[in-house]
């Protein structure tokens, strides 16, 4: 090949590569949308395996009230059907077994400590 052939080809592919990745955001922008619609369905997939239909019922219910919490539900349930801890589907039973012990792991500890002695200290009531 001769040098303006071989620059033109080079020029091509460099027009080429930059409008995939540069000049043309729709298409990362599609391919992105793509890609979470993709794994979108197949947690959805993957779940409905899972869980009985009672289950996946509360587990949507529990999306729609804290969505971080059922998240981290969802996640859990994944990790756990991936890793073959579970045999069979989970009834709503055992779901709620799971959404207990999670509840337990993420309660947060929240004490009101009431200073009695400046109370009892207190000498405004006796003004009455």
């Amino acid at each position: 090949m001769s040098d303006p052939e071989l620059e033109e080809i080079r020029a091509q592919r460099l027009a080429q590569l930059q409008s995939q990745y540069k000049g043309n955001p729709d298409a990362n922008q599609k391919s992105a949308e793509e890609r979470k619609r993709e794994a979108d369905e197949m947690r959805n997939g993957i779940l409905s395996q899972v869980l009985t239909q009672s289950a996946r019922a509360r587990l949507n219910t529990l999306l729609v009230g804290k969505p971080e919490k059922g998240r981290l539900v969802e996640n859990m349930l994944l990790n756990m059907a991936r890793s073959g801890q579970l045999m069979g589907k989970l009834g709503e039973e055992e779901l709620i077994g799971i959404l207990e012990k999670v509840s337990e792991q993420t309660r947060s500890q929240c004490s009101v400590k009431f200073d009695r002695r400046r109370a009892a200290l207190d000498d405004s009531d006796e003004d009455l």
